[in-house]
């Protein structure tokens, strides 16, 4: 198994040197070094296609780019394959549609969603879809303008959903199979609000597709709601933070763990993994752990396939960390020492 991270690579934003490729030992936890890939632009967020042959990448610039790269599962190097524009400033998430003939990606500072074609060569064609968010929320310093942060399909593949932590939103769209067209339906509402403030950032769904996660970036929040065909609903909003915690912090990523059965979000500034079980009949989550992530500013990370290991990138310590993850308890070991990758921002296991 590899891993990939994407770093910061612009001297205003980070040091990194573009996509780090680590061989993964998934006994041990061990990281060790398979390829450097320098010359990617703020390598910002990482996607794979369903065969795991291509990798995907938001080039995290004011000129927004995304890029595609041929993957070889044994030695796990990538080969540049080309780019496209994003159209807009800053794209800060990547994934495909489940056709894998699109993927989908969000500007944040751009104000828009994107929908880009591949070729079965693994090529990026120009943009079939370019949808503009539009609106303001209460956070005078963040919530001026629309900030799409996620992009990704429903896991039924009937829909495609997109957080603005500008807004409030989570909006909902349909992408037409003939022509990559992003568009609403009259049949679902255009999107559901959050909590005011709160700044949707990162979502993840159950196993089952029947529960969504959404981990609200400006207030430390988790929102759990209900989903079918389309139908988002409210369930219950719990912190990621100890109720003594007074300092500053933000929310980043969220992952649910491959059974289903915990949830984990990460806190920048309180610099922590929150881990959360799951009620197995509706869904209601109950606070188990909070674990350092043994650096500053947790903005990305991920659990391997096996359910084994979580590894958390730290962007302020140019470090990864990795943990051993107790599947009956949902509890973090940190394991070994911490891996350097100046600026970690991205997290992917293939």
């Amino acid at each position: 198994m590899f891993v990939y991270v994407g770093t910061y690579t612009e001297p205003s934003m980070g040091d990194g040197k573009g996509i780090y490729v680590f061989q993964f030992d998934q006994e041990t936890g061990a990281l060790t070094p398979a390829q450097e890939l320098e010359g990617v632009a703020n390598p910002s967020f990482l996607g794979l296609n369903a065969d795991r042959s291509l990798l995907f990448a938001t080039e995290e610039l004011e000129s927004g780019g995304l890029s595609s790269f041929a993957r070889d599962s044994v030695t796990g190097r990538l080969t540049p394959i080309n780019s496209q524009p994003s159209h807009g400033a800053h794209p800060c998430f990547v994934t495909t549609d489940p056709s894998d003939r699109f993927i989908l990606a969000s500007n944040y500072n751009g104000g828009t969603v994107v929908a880009v074609p591949v070729a079965p060569d693994g090529r990026l064609g120009p943009a079939t879809s370019v949808v503009a968010h539009h609106g303001s929320s209460i956070n005078p310093d963040r919530q001026r303008e629309a900030h799409p942060h996620m992009i990704a399909p429903t896991p039924d593949g009937n829909y495609v959903i997109a957080t603005d932590l500008g807004t409030d939103e989570i909006v909902i769209y349909r992408l037409k199979s003939d022509d990559g067209t992003l568009v609403r339906d009259d049949q679902v509402p255009a999107s559901v609000k959050t909590a005011p403030g709160a700044g949707p950032r990162h979502f993840a769904f159950s196993p089952g597709g029947h529960m969504l996660y959404v981990i609200n970036e400006l207030d430390s929040t988790i929102a759990s709601y209900t989903y079918a065909d389309g139908q988002i609903r409210p369930l219950e909003t719990v912190s990621t933070l100890p109720a003594d915690f007074t300092g500053d912090s933000t929310c980043a990523q969220i992952v649910v763990s491959p059974d289903g059965r915990f949830v984990y979000g990460s806190n920048r500034g309180h610099d922590s993994i929150a881990i959360f079980a799951v009620d197995e009949t509706g869904g209601v989550l109950t606070l188990v752990d909070i674990q350092s992530t043994q650096g500053k500013e947790p903005r990305n990370f991920n659990i391997d396939p096996t359910g084994n290991w979580l590894l958390a990138g730290n962007q302020h310590s140019g470090t990864v960390a990795t943990f051993r993850r107790d599947q009956l308890t949902g509890k973090l070991e940190a394991t070994g020492p911490l891996t350097n990758v100046p600026s970690p921002v991205a997290i992917l296991f293939a």
